[in-house]
């Protein structure tokens, strides 16, 4: 993979963003050499936007806001950041949505421009804890101070090969009583779910949709590509089920998309293995037809840009991944393009900023 950064002009510079997936980390060394020892191909694809960004806090994340786009929210989305190392092993989790609403405070003080940076908050909770869950979720609402916006349950991406996950996650888990238990105290408490699952596990999403109808639902990197070891070299027929999949779950109206992840190796793109950077054309190109299929499925006012970083740092940099978007979206109408890249995700994520 490649180690050098691309520079390009910004396109639309003029364009109002809103991120609506983005997360912060820091990996010391030894957390570095713990997972360059896994042998998940995930992990192992992901290793290069862990060494280019062992650090990713709020210098950084700003650093990159600040590159040309008009970012003028983001939406911080869960990655075991920061979790409490002491207390119940149940709340430990409360300790990343603190970390997140303090890097909003800090946004929020001005002292650092007018970008609302994690002005949403996803965090993590275990959903099997089934009704236990109601207090997490209270607690989590508590140390987001009027942020905290959904949960994100990272058990639930599965994979029968042990290759592909590192043998992490639970088999269909959205399927299990216990775990619907739990989800079932989301929607009186006006949270929302961010899906993450990999892309063959897309019909359990589509079953809980519809069990919960009143809960809104964003399905995080369109839907889970998934390109590596097992399903390399299955592009076209990955892509016909996909996308079945895909114009199912749209019939459910409280189901929204997030367009991106592209860039994460796990999905397969020549892109991330190229040897120099790729051009945003070259990424346009390359994403377009899952962009498009998405859009055509559920329609702008259900489908929002995301960047993924810094995950998606293992292929491009967060200037050319917008120069990409915006390639794919030239042909929308001004109002198709505002709720691609801002109305979308303030209206599904409830901002003001």
């Amino acid at each position: 993979m490649h180690s050098a950064s691309m520079t390009e002009e910004i396109i639309e510079p003029e364009l109002p963003i809103v991120d609506p997936h983005h997360h912060l980390w820091f990996h010391p060394d030894p957390v570095l050499a713990a997972l360059e020892r896994q042998e998940s191909l995930t992990v192992r694809s992901l290793l290069p936007a862990f060494r280019r960004h062992p650090r990713y806090l709020f210098d950084e994340f700003l650093a990159d806001l600040n590159t040309g786009h008009d970012v003028r929210a983001t939406v911080f989305v869960e990655v075991h950041a920061m979790y409490r190392a002491r207390g119940p092993q149940m709340l430990q989790s409360v300790g990343e949505v603190e970390f997140a609403n303090g890097m909003a405070a800090m946004a929020a003080s001005g002292l650092f421009g007018d970008i609302g940076i994690c002005a949403g908050i996803v965090g993590s909770v275990d959903l099997r804890l089934g009704d236990a869950v109601k207090d997490i979720l209270s607690a989590h609402m508590r140390a987001g101070g009027g942020r905290y916006r959904g949960v994100r349950a990272s058990q639930v991406a599965y994979d029968a090969d042990p290759t592909v996950l590192g043998g992490g996650g639970v088999p269909h888990l959205m399927l299990d009583p216990k775990f619907r238990e739990g989800f079932r105290h989301l929607g009186p408490l006006g949270l929302s779910y961010d899906a993450w699952q990999l892309e063959y596990q897309l019909p359990e999403l589509l079953d809980l949709a519809r069990a919960f109808p009143g809960t809104q639902i964003i399905v995080n990197h369109a839907g889970g590509l998934f390109g590596l070891g097992p399903y390399s070299g299955r592009a076209e027929e990955r892509f016909a089920t996909w996308r079945a999949n895909l114009r199912s779950l749209a019939q459910c109206p409280n189901v929204s998309v997030k367009l991106g992840g592209f860039g994460m190796p796990t999905c397969g793109f020549p892109s991330s293995f190229s040897p120099t950077p790729p051009s945003s054309a070259r990424l346009a190109a390359e994403w377009r037809p899952y962009v498009e299929s998405c859009i055509d499925a559920f329609g702008a006012d259900r489908c929002m840009f995301e960047s993924n970083f810094p995950v998606d740092a293992a292929t491009t940099t967060y200037a050319v991944l917008w120069n990409a978007f915006k390639r794919i979206a030239s042909g929308a109408s001004d109002s198709e393009k505002s709720a691609l890249f801002s109305g979308t995700a303030r209206r599904v994520y409830r901002l003001d900023h």
